[in-house]
C-alpha cells in the first residue's frame, strides 16, 4: 500500500488518547502508512474507561439509553431510590440532560439503536479480521450473551427491539427462564428473579486493557507509531484556521491531522477551540474476582439492575451502574460495595465475593445525548474526533477507528 503523502512527505497524525479508541485508530492509520504519534497524559495505555470495563463485545445489544422507558425511571432516580443510577443535578448535567430528554422518544430511540447497531456489526467483522493478525493474547472468545428480563414490560420491549434489529441482520432470540438456565447453568440460583432473556450466540468477550497493551507493543515495534505517554496536551495549535499540531508541556508536535480520542475528557479539550460535542462523563464500576463454584461462562446482563457478569481470563468481572454525577469519585467505595451486594444477591455462587483478591475499579464512560459516538471531521480542517461511545467503546472500537482513519486519508487526496 502506498504511503499517504502531503506535499511529498508521509502524513503525520497525532492521536490524543491511548484507550481502545485511540490505539485502534492508530492501528488503522498505520495500515494506511501514516506516521502516527499517540499522546496520553497517563503513563500507561488503557488507564481510563478501557481499564476495567465489563469486557463485553456487545454487538447485538445496542439499545439506546435515551428512550421512554428511562423517563419512567426518572422519579426513582432523582429520589435516590434506584440503585442502578445516581444523579447530581448541576448546570452541566441540566444542559446535557435537556438534549438527552429530546432523544427519549420511540422514533429517536429506534433510530439511535439502529445507527449504533450498524456500526457494531461492522465492528464485529473488522475485529474478526484483526484478531487473526494479532501476535498477542487478549482473552478473546465467543461467549454468547444473555440479557435477563424481569418484567412483562421488559419482555415486550425486548421483542420489539429484536424484531427491529433483525431487519438489519442482527439475530437474537427471546427465550424463557428455563432455556436461559439450560444455556447458562450458573443462573440456576437466580430462578424467580427473571422471567425471560434475550440470547445472542455471536457476542464476545475480551480484555480491553490487554488489547491496548498488546497493540502498544505491536505498533511500537512496527516503527510507524510512537507513544508519548505521561504527556499532557496543553493546546491545539491552529494556523490560518487549520489545525497544525498540538502543544505539550515542553514541546510542540507538528501534524497534518489530529484526532481527539480522549473519551469523557474530549468535551473539555474541544471546547478550547469552540467545538461543543456534548459528551458527559457517566461513572461506572467493576470488581474482578476469582470464580465461584457456579461461575458463568456466557456473558450475563441483568437489564433492570444494570449490571453484568463476564468471565475474562479465568476470572469473573462484575460491572455496572451509571452515575450522572460529573467527575466525582468520592462515592466509589459505597457504589462498589452496592454493586457487590446486588451481584451477590442475584448470583451468590457466580464469584468468590469474600476473596481478598478483589480488584475494584471505577471509570467515566463518555456519553452523548443520542448514544451515537462522534466519529469523523470537525468544522476545523485537520481536526478529527473519535469519542462519545458511552458504554460501547470496546464494542465499537474497530469500526470507529477504521472510519476516522479513512476520513483522514480522504483529506490527503
Amino acid at each position: 500500500m502506498a504511503s499517504l503523502l502531503v506535499t511529498g512527505r508521509i502524513m503525520h497524525v497525532v492521536v490524543i488518547g491511548a484507550g481502545v479508541i485511540g490505539v485502534t485508530t492508530a492501528y488503522y492509520l498505520s495500515q494506511l502508512d501514516c506516521s502516527v504519534t499517540v499522546v496520553d497524559r497517563e503513563r500507561a495505555v488503557a488507564q481510563g474507561a478501557s481499564y476495567g470495563n465489563a469486557g463485553q463485545l456487545s454487538y447485538s445489544f445496542t439499545d439506546a439509553l435515551a428512550k421512554p422507558a428511562f423517563l419512567a425511571r426518572m422519579p426513582g432516580v432523582l429520589a435516590g431510590r434506584d440503585h442502578a443510577y445516581h444523579m447530581r443535578l448541576t448546570p452541566e448535567l441540566i444542559r446535557w440532560g435537556m438534549k438527552f430528554l429530546a432523544q427519549c422518544t420511540n422514533r429517536r430511540a429506534a433510530e439511535n439503536t439502529i445507527a449504533v447497531l450498524r456500526n457494531a456489526l461492522r465492528s464485529a467483522t473488522l475485529m474478526h479480521a484483526l484478531r487473526d493478525e494479532l501476535p498477542f493474547d487478549f482473552s478473546y472468545r465467543q461467549a454468547g450473551k444473555l440479557v435477563l428480563l424481569a418484567t412483562r414490560d421488559e419482555v415486550d420491549a425486548a421483542k420489539e427491539s429484536a424484531a427491529l434489529k433483525e431487519q438489519y441482520g442482527c439475530k437474537t432470540e427471546i427465550i424463557d427462564a428455563d432455556e436461559a438456565t439450560r444455556i447458562e447453568p450458573a443462573l440456576d440460583g437466580a430462578q424467580g428473579k427473571f422471567i425471560a432473556a434475550v440470547y445472542s450466540r455471536e457476542d464476545e468477550v475480551a480484555d480491553s486493557r490487554a488489547f491496548c497493551d498488546g497493540m502498544q507493543r505491536m505498533l511500537t515495534a512496527s516503527g510507524e507509531v510512537r507513544f508519548r505517554l505521561g504527556e499532557d496536551v496543553r493546546h491545539l495549535n491552529r494556523q490560518h484556521g487549520k489545525l497544525v499540531g498540538v502543544e505539550l508541556v515542553d514541546e510542540t508536535l507538528q501534524a497534518d491531522a489530529v484526532v481527539v480520542c480522549t473519551g469523557a475528557w474530549s468535551d473539555a479539550l474541544l471546547r478550547r477551540v469552540k467545538i461543543h460535542p456534548h459528551i458527559y462523563p457517566v461513572r461506572g464500576y467493576s470488581v474482578t474476582l476469582p470464580p465461584g463454584p457456579a461461575a458463568p461462562d456466557v456473558s450475563v446482563t441483568v437489564l433492570g439492575r444494570k449490571f453484568v457478569f463476564s468471565r475474562i481470563n479465568g476470572k469473573v468481572r462484575v460491572a455496572g451502574f451509571a452515575d450522572f454525577t460529573g467527575f466525582r469519585t468520592d462515592d466509589d467505595d459505597r457504589r462498589i460495595a452496592a454493586l457487590l451486594d446486588v451481584a451477590r444477591d442475584f448470583a451468590p455462587l457466580a464469584a468468590d465475593y469474600e476473596s481478598g483478591q478483589q480488584a475494584p475499579w471505577g471509570g467515566f464512560r463518555p456519553m452523548t445525548p443520542s448514544g451515537q459516538p462522534l466519529v469523523g471531521s470537525t468544522r476545523i480542517p485537520g481536526l478529527f474526533v473519535n469519542a462519545g461511545h458511552g458504554m460501547l467503546g470496546w464494542t465499537l472500537a474497530c469500526s470507529s477507528g477504521y472510519d476516522v482513519a479513512n476520513a483522514i486519508a480522504r483529506t490527503a487526496h
